[in-house]
């Protein structure tokens, strides 16, 4: 059986895509996109793929929608997002609710890496996000949610508005150059604060399948987890995320997080379980 595939190059999947982890029953037919992200769109918007890596937001809007696809419990990115934040030097030395009533730069207003640094900022810091004035780049990869954001003039890079002035800040771009100082300077004790407090990894991409697929062939979708967990065992030792460095009780903390986060920001009308977040079939996979 050949499954329409979407799957970048991580660590994790190095061995599914290179062929040393197969599978006697089913084929996955990789398609690329670069960045991986791009192919988010026709996933949700077309069913384009079978097997589809899908930031967690994104799925999370989706389903909020209806959208046909399941959720896998098996992670494909997942990292510290405090690095990801980056102002302009001449504002001199900010501190997170100096950001308030800024004008703040992101890709688009859901990616995934935004919501985690908008919880990070509201929930830890006591940030107001309303009070800021949000500038986007790119429309949703959910096209029935409505972005209310400034949008950027058509043509414009993010972080070259950043040095001419034209934005305070920027979210979800790490970035060492002359004129601009990181929102957090010492990223990595921030980081290991935020692990302390929530025993979590900020997750950012999982593994999705068609809801048609789950439903009408679930050992075809144990088979794709079966690969998945094998491409994870044969990853590095220190990357991460790979089973069973990334627990199961690790990822349903962080998807709650996210999940929470996500309401808190309108992105999804309200926090979901981690159960919901699966169906029948995926939510027994281990």
């Amino acid at each position: 059986m050949h499954l329409r595939t979407l799957l970048g190059d991580h660590p994790c999947t190095a061995a599914l895509k290179n062929g040393s982890v197969k599978s006697d029953s089913i084929t996955l037919d990789f398609t690329e996109y670069s960045p991986t992200n791009k192919g988010f769109k026709p996933m949700v918007r077309d069913g384009a793929f079978d097997v589809s890596e899908m930031a967690i937001v994104t799925y999370l809007m989706a389903k909020s929608f209806g959208k046909p696809m399941v959720l896998l419990p098996s992670v494909v990115v997942a990292r510290f997002q405090h690095a990801y934040a980056v102002y302009r030097a001449e504002l001199g030395n900010l501190k997170p609710r100096d950001l308030e009533r800024k004008r703040v730069g992101i890709r688009s207003f859901t990616t995934t890496t935004g919501a985690w640094l908008r919880g990070i900022l509201a929930n830890d810091y006591g940030v107001d996000l309303d009070s800021i004035q949000w500038v986007t780049f790119e429309d949703a990869h959910v096209a029935e949610f409505q972005d209310t954001t400034l949008r950027a003039p058509q043509g414009k890079q993010i972080i070259q508005m950043l040095l001419d002035g034209e934005l305070d800040a920027v979210l979800g771009e790490k970035v060492e150059r002359e004129g601009l100082k990181a929102l957090f300077p010492d990223a990595a004790a921030e980081e290991k604060s935020w692990f302390a407090q929530h025993r979590a990894v900020p997750i950012n991409h999982m593994v999705v399948v068609s809801e048609a697929l789950s439903r009408t062939n679930p050992n075809a979708v144990r088979e794709v987890f079966r690969l998945l967990l094998a491409g994870a065992a044969a990853a590095p030792a220190d990357a991460r995320p790979a089973p069973p460095q990334f627990s199961a009780e690790e990822m349903s903390r962080s998807l709650a997080l996210i999940s929470r986060y996500a309401a808190q920001q309108q992105l999804v009308p309200r926090a979901f379980t981690v159960d919901e977040l699966f169906d029948d079939l995926t939510r027994t996979l281990r």
